[in-house]
């Protein structure tokens, strides 16, 4: 008999192999691909942003906090990951992270990694991507909208990959879904309102210091702002 999971990472022994093969391979040719764009699209000023993301997202991922019942959660990091570096180089941010979580600290079983990498990597970062990009067509380009967009769809990236890890686990017969669902949406519902917080708190940062790093940004916001100068008296 297992113990109910209610995080996201996955350990070895709870999905059927070919649940695990399915979505491995999905996360196999999500991060081949991340690696092309990566060729493409990073240059020298996104390779810092890129390390103190991974490095970001690692750590508060390896922090666990208590939420209900004895159980605890931890945040996902794939929307804050894909508004500021464009969700396939997120996605792979996110594969580089869940491997060394992997097979340094025991975070995840390794039969179970290519779907930890799908649910948390690929589907975070994609859909918090398509999300962010689709809701720009039809809220103003300010940043009170901007902002708020990447709050709601943090939360939503949350709720997905809980979903979609209970229907895994579901298919795997390891749980019966009307059992592992209520539970992890339940626990992910919570989870998620502090990964929006603080999703909206760094993106809000970087977008007030550095907005051209932003890569999800719109355009009025991630352009530089003009220097303004004060006119010298006496000068003609």
């Amino acid at each position: 008999m297992f113990d109910l999971p209610f995080a996201m990472h996955i350990p070895d022994g709870f999905l059927s192999p070919s649940v695990a093969a399915a979505a491995g391979l999905v996360a196999i040719a999500a991060v081949a691909y991340g690696l092309r764009v990566a060729n493409v699209q990073l240059d020298e000023a996104r390779v810092p942003l890129l390390g103190v993301v991974a490095a970001f997202i690692f750590a508060t991922q390896m922090l666990n906090f208590p939420v209900a019942g004895g159980t605890s959660g931890h945040l996902l990091g794939a929307t804050l990951a894909a508004v500021l570096l464009g969700p396939w180089l997120a996605c792979l941010v996110m594969a580089v992270v869940l491997i060394v979580q992997c097979f340094a600290f025991a975070d995840g079983g390794v039969s179970a990694l290519g779907a930890n990498i799908f649910n948390m990597g690929v589907l975070g970062a994609l859909l918090a991507g398509l999300l962010v990009v689709g809701a720009q067509k039809l809220l103003p380009h300010t940043r009170v909208a901007f902002l708020g967009t990447v709050g709601v769809v943090s939360w939503l990236a949350v709720m997905v990959g809980a979903g979609v890890t209970s229907l895994e686990l579901s298919s795997s017969g390891t749980i019966p879904l009307d059992t592992v669902l209520p539970a992890m949406l339940g626990v992910h519902a919570l989870i998620g309102v502090g990964e929006a917080v603080i999703s909206v708190a760094a993106v809000g940062a970087v977008l007030a210091a550095r907005p051209d790093l932003v890569a999800l940004a719109p355009r009025k916001l991630a352009a530089p702002q003009p220097l303004t100068t004060q006119p010298m008296e006496g000068v003609i």
